[in-house]
């Protein structure tokens, strides 16, 4: 087994406090408010771009056939900072780990598999905004570091990558009340409550704020 990565930048931030006032919320600093003179600094982001944005669909399938794990459905809203209108044609990558909190279990893989893990995939919002990817629910890392997460990266046509706040679970490991004073609030906020969809699976909606660009 391959064991997890290290804590990618987004992680350190909120482990340490990101700068950000614990007792800042949502409603006192929305996302979208202003532009993040680091909106660019993002670890990884450009895997977005490994894929061509011509050839992606609004729907994308990420765990494959067989994948053990519970079955996930994240979806979501893109919506424009200064109007809240939803936006068509924007890439969200997202990975995660597997149902054993790891990226990769040691097979052989590309770069990007290395270093983002086997369970990564990319979409592109249709006409309504929406985007949605269909996988398995991740676990946290083995050494219980970090919440079970989805990491999401933001791809606006003609701007450069963003991160945005990591899709976690509320009320399950590690989301507890420090984490929520201490999120970045990029796209909004990116705990969500888990239901159940007709079919049995878990449903995540995670809607997504786009950030407004230094430049």
């Amino acid at each position: 087994m391959v064991a997890p990565l290290a804590l990618s930048r987004r992680h350190a931030l909120l482990a340490l406090g990101s700068g950000i006032a614990a007792a800042c919320t949502a409603k006192t600093m929305p996302a979208a408010q202003h532009a993040r003179p680091d909106l660019y600094a993002c670890e990884g982001c450009e895997g977005l771009a490994e894929r061509d944005a011509r050839s992606m669909g609004a729907v994308a399938q990420i765990a494959p056939p067989g994948e053990p794990g519970e079955p996930l459905v994240v979806t979501g809203i893109v919506s424009a900072a200064e109007t809240g209108a939803p936006v068509p044609g924007v890439v969200i990558y997202a990975y995660h780990t597997d149902a054993g909190g790891l990226y990769s279990r040691g097979t052989p893989e590309t770069e990007w598999s290395r270093r983002h893990g086997l369970l990564r995939g990319w979409a592109k919002t249709g006409a309504d905004g929406r985007y949605t990817f269909r996988t398995i629910k991740p676990a946290p890392y083995p050494n219980q570091t970090f919440p079970a997460h989805v990491h999401l990266t933001v791809g606006e046509p003609g701007r450069r990558p963003y991160y945005i706040d990591d899709v976690v679970f509320a009320g399950e490991f590690g989301v507890t009340a420090d984490y929520r004073a201490r999120q970045e609030l990029r796209g909004d906020s990116g705990i969500v409550t888990l239901r159940r969809t007709d079919g049995g699976a878990w449903l995540a909606e995670r809607d997504i704020r786009l950030e407004r660009h230094p430049f």
